[in-house]
């Protein structure tokens, strides 16, 4: 098969932790043809399929340099035997537009995974709102007067804003109240932009977990994203330790629960973050901890994740 990764740019990989990068191994591994371009590269023009300048790539096995490439063409997106959104959050207003052109390049017979409407669906945050019984107590509003409330009635919660990843704009504030209107003013923009607050949850100490859903199964084994030196975000790009351990019961009734819901709408890659026995986000852009898992366990993530694939096509 044919498989074209739309992804960030390869020299900008950390191949040793990288689940795209992984993917594209397990690809490989199995005879397919690895492509990859950016969402930059893709283009419509009328009277055309919607088409990418891809490069096809070859991985050397290498850390240093990762990947050949043995020429760079255009193709339209339907003439792959799938399509893999593998682009990084924020997801702006071009990410929008991506998903858009992808689901017309789906319209001409492309696959994609996941599917572009399910990720304009899906906004990362705003997505466990769906689950009420499974998530902490959460507030999602624009007014300051709101979160002032809601912290009187939870004391110590935690604000971030909805477009961020990577734990980035995360604030906890503790029952005092320290920094509090500051923090509202940085985040809602004067009432302008939209804001998400939680209690926090103690079990943040024991790490963030993020469960996988690989088409709508769990993978039996999560990382656990334990904050360090005192900081309150356990996400690795924040500075958190990844610890790979089984997945708990309470995970496992999570996952469970939402894993069909979410695959029958096209998401073949889940991500959920659990903190204690809270849902906390339903990650679907570009979920990770593929390698850390697998290294860690034992467990092929991404021999799961292609078996999934080959099976949808």
């Amino acid at each position: 098969m044919h498989i074209l990764f739309i992804a960030d740019p390869l020299e900008s990989f950390k191949i040793y932790k990288d689940t795209t990068f992984s993917m594209m191994r397990e690809a490989q591994k199995r005879g397919h043809q690895v492509v990859a371009c950016q969402m930059t590269d893709v283009r419509w023009q009328q009277g055309e399929a919607v088409s990418a300048l891809v490069r096809d790539i070859t991985l050397t096995g290498q850390s240093d340099s990762w990947f050949t490439q043995t020429a760079t063409r255009r193709a339209s997106l339907k003439d792959f035997d799938a399509v893999i959104m593998r682009t990084d959050p924020p997801f702006d207003s071009e990410y929008f537009y991506a998903t858009h052109l992808l689901s017309q390049a789906e319209r001409e017979g492309a696959k994609v995974f996941n599917s572009p409407a399910a990720l304009r669906n899906h906004p990362e945050k705003l997505a466990i709102l769906e689950f009420p019984q499974f998530i902490a107590p959460t507030l999602v509003t624009r007014s300051e007067t709101d979160i002032r409330e809601f912290h009187a009635t939870h004391g110590t919660i935690i604000l971030k804003p909805l477009d961020g990843m990577g734990g980035t704009g995360i604030f906890k504030v503790g029952a005092d109240g320290l920094n509090l209107g500051v923090i509202i003013e940085t985040l809602n923009r004067g009432g302008a932009q939209t804001v998400m607050v939680q209690k926090f949850l103690p079990g943040i100490a024991q790490g963030d977990k993020r469960v996988l859903l690989i088409g709508g199964k769990p993978v039996p084994f999560c990382l656990a994203r334990i904050p360090q030196g005192g900081e309150v975000r356990g996400n690795l790009a924040a500075g958190g330790k990844g610890v790979a351990q089984p997945i708990s019961e309470r995970d496992r009734e999570i996952a469970e629960a939402l894993g069909p819901i979410l695959f029958a709408r096209g998401l073949m890659l889940v991500g959920l973050d659990i903190i204690g026995d809270s849902l906390t986000e339903i990650n679907v852009t570009s979920p990770t901890c593929f390698q850390e898992i697998t290294d860690q366990m034992g467990c092929d993530v991404a021999a799961l994740f292609m078996d999934a694939v080959e099976a949808a096509l």
